[in-house]
C-alpha cells in the first residue's frame, strides 16, 4: 500500500487549506486513515482519524472545531479541511492507514503505512 499526501503550502493565519491523501494498492475491506503532524523540534502527534467503515471521526483537542476529516471510499482517499489556521499549526502533515481496523481513533504506533508528508506553513 502506498499513500500520497498533497495540498500543503503557505497560508496566512486565519486562512484555510485542504489536504488530500490517496491510497493505492491492495487494502483490507475496512481501515482507518489518520492525519498526523510533526512540527520542528517536536514529536509527531495525531490530528484526526476517520473510519472507512462508518465514517466516525476523532480529533485532537487542538484542532477540534477547526479541522474536518472526510473520506471517499471509492477513491480510497481521505481529506483534511483546515480552517482558522494558526502559526502553531505549522508542521509536516502525514497521512497513514491502519488496515483492518474498524475503529476511528488512530494510534501513532498502530498505523501500517505512511505517506511522505506535506508541509503546511502558517505565517504572515
Amino acid at each position: 500500500v502506498q499513500l500520497q499526501a498533497s495540498g500543503g503550502g503557505l497560508v496566512q493565519p486565519g486562512g484555510s487549506l485542504r489536504l488530500s491523501c490517496a491510497a493505492s494498492g491492495s487494502t483490507t475491506d475496512y481501515y482507518a486513515i489518520g492525519w498526523f503532524r510533526q512540527a520542528p523540534g517536536k514529536e509527531r502527534e495525531g490530528v484526526a482519524c476517520i473510519s472507512s467503515l462508518d465514517g466516525r471521526t476523532s480529533y485532537a483537542d487542538s484542532v477540534e472545531g477547526r479541522f474536518t476529516i472526510s473520506r471517499d471510499n471509492d477513491k480510497k482517499a481521505a481529506y483534511l479541511q483546515m480552517k482558522s489556521l494558526k502559526p502553531e499549526d505549522t508542521a509536516v502533515y502525514y497521512c497513514a492507514i491502519d488496515l483492518g481496523y474498524s475503529g476511528y481513533k488512530c494510534a501513532l504506533f498502530g498505523m501500517d503505512y505512511w505517506g511522505e508528508g506535506t508541509l503546511v506553513t502558517v505565517s504572515s
